[in-house]
């Protein structure tokens, strides 16, 4: 005996509560509405859910490209600056490193000049190597040598100038997107004559604040650091003495064979530019850290020496000059396999002022 097959079609009832279901969902349409119970997953996912991939931009291949853009393009009005930006493959079409963060590779050529504009984006300049070009930030000039840290804080004037036969190479570091995003973004040109011409050894930004643990009492706390100059020797003094320290005992390595220093303001303490940290750090050959993952983006860059990065699932060996991102909450590790000095700038600070920083350690790699 076969068994009844009952056939289960839609009420009457059904089918208008349907009806009036689609309409219902029409009508969010036509009003500019879009449901929560249809979006949640994506609008508030269990963990981040970054549109940036890790990726690595090598520095032997980024130099050549840099050079040949030196010798076609022009800089001055119009194109203003010979910069190349870094552009993540995970934000396809944009010149941005991350969804927060810009980077790129600026390259002036032999007595060229930049001329002067400002914005309200913040920015720096790291030099990876070379000398024999200034910047003018509101009319200081402010020299540029191999492993030095400039500023140009948001809305400040400023241009460069190269007085040697040779060309420079760099890297700039922006809140570009971020700005973007918030839509605050200003830009205004400046003279197109530089606001000087001269050379000092030291800016008068530096001979006012460059004195440890000392500050002007004349002058009151800014947002932005008035240090305009970080330079290397402090730096590397600073990080030679952690791991010092660390062999006679002493504390001031964030882990075993791992120094670091953060470039701060000297009138709060707080991070030198309000949306962007910068930091650099150095880590003893064979040093391996402990895995990291953090809400906001970063970019690494190689100063010196040469190591493994882990980053997520990516695998990076890398070496001096190399460039390589890491996506919010992505975990990154690193071998050294030499001495290595490294370079890193990160969104941080925004996610600290909004309450929505968050850190989990791992294993070491």
């Amino acid at each position: 005996m076969c068994a009844l097959e009952v056939a289960v079609t839609d009420t009457a009832d059904d089918l208008i509560e349907r009806k009036m279901l689609d309409d219902l969902y029409a009508d969010f349409e036509d009003a500019g509405l879009i449901p929560l119970w249809t979006q949640l997953d994506g609008l508030m996912p269990a963990t981040p859910r970054p549109a940036a991939v890790p990726h690595l931009w090598r520095w032997e291949r980024l130099l050549p490209i840099a050079e040949r853009s030196g010798r076609l393009v022009p800089v001055g009005r119009g194109g203003e600056r010979r910069a190349m930006a870094l552009s993540n493959p995970g934000l396809p079409g944009l010149p941005y490193a991350t969804p927060t963060l810009w980077a790129a590779i600026q390259y002036l050529g032999p007595r060229e000049v930049a001329p002067s504009h400002r914005h309200s984006q913040g920015a720096f300049r790291f030099v990876l190597d070379g000398e024999g070009v200034w910047t003018n930030v509101d009319g200081d000039a402010v020299a540029m040598r191999r492993g030095d840290l400039l500023l140009t804080p948001s809305w400040a004037f400023h241009e460069h100038q190269n007085v040697t036969d040779e060309p420079m190479t760099w890297i700039d570091g922006l809140d570009i997107p971020l700005v973007a995003q918030l839509d605050a973004g200003f830009f205004e040109f400046g003279p197109d004559e530089l606001s000087t011409t001269v050379t000092p050894e030291r800016s008068r930004a530096e001979r006012l604040w460059a004195h440890p643990g000392l500050r002007p009492i004349s002058r009151p706390d800014r947002p932005n650091s008035p240090l305009t100059a970080y330079r290397w020797e402090h730096t590397d003094a600073a990080l030679t003495a952690q791991l010092e320290l660390e062999v006679e005992g002493g504390a001031g390595v964030l882990e075993p064979g791992h120094a670091g220093v953060r470039f701060s303001n000297p009138t709060t303490g707080k991070d030198a530019l309000v949306t962007i940290r910068t930091e650099m750090r150095r880590l003893r050959a064979e040093t391996r850290t402990t895995a990291l993952r953090s809400v906001g983006s970063a970019v690494w860059q190689v100063f010196d020496g040469e190591a493994t990065a882990h980053v997520g699932d990516d695998v990076f060996d890398v070496t001096r000059g190399d460039l390589f991102v890491v996506p919010s909450w992505c975990e990154v590790a690193l071998t050294a396999r030499t001495q290595v000095d490294l370079f890193r700038f990160s969104d941080e600070p925004v996610y600290e002022a909004l309450g929505l920083a968050r850190t989990s350690r791992g294993e070491q790699k």
